[in-house]
């Protein structure tokens, strides 16, 4: 069983060469000029694709959520989650330039969504494919609905379980999402 998905006018999977994403993530640090030249950046360095992170904080994390003493210690800050999100969000109307200024350097525009807004967005935007978090691997509520939109996803399994990842491929494919 070999499978094929398509990204824009690009081929993936068994046999086609290895499709390499460059992970902008958010080090971008809430600065769309700095998410310009991490584009720039890896436009040079021949990659196919970019991914970022779309969400809204408001939608992830609670306002008095703490900082976990690592995020402290590399931050050397005592903000509250919420806040350090906060300042690495991007908008919509940054993320509507940031694909436009994709497309016109020649490289594929992904993102991960991490909430349900952000996926109708992303959606909307005209994203060719969905990079789903390993985070979300076990929402199953959040896997359907992303899948239900009928474009490629590709899923990371970071820690997850064989029965897990089984689970959330089972999910997806039984949106009638191949």
């Amino acid at each position: 069983f070999k499978m094929k998905i398509k990204i824009n006018n690009r081929i993936v999977g068994d046999g086609e060469p290895c499709f390499i994403i460059a992970e902008a993530g958010v080090n971008h640090n809430g600065n769309i000029e700095l998410a310009k030249k991490l584009i720039d950046m890896a436009k040079e360095a021949k990659v196919d694709a970019i991914k970022f992170q779309t969400f809204k904080t408001e939608n992830i994390v609670t306002k008095n959520a703490p900082k976990a003493d690592y995020q402290i210690k590399n931050t050397g800050s005592n903000e509250s989650q919420y806040e350090m999100i906060k300042k690495l969000e991007l908008n919509e109307e940054d993320f509507k330039e940031l694909y436009k200024y994709t497309l016109k350097k020649g490289i594929i525009f992904l993102s991960t969504p991490f909430d349900f807004e952000s996926a109708d967005f992303l959606d909307e935007l005209g994203i060719p494919a969905f990079k789903i978090s390993s985070t979300d691997l076990t929402n199953l509520p959040f896997l359907e609905y992303v899948a239900e939109k009928g474009k490629p996803i590709i899923l990371s399994t970071g820690m997850g379980t064989l029965g897990e990842i089984e689970e959330a491929i089972n999910t997806i494919k039984n949106t009638g999402n191949k």
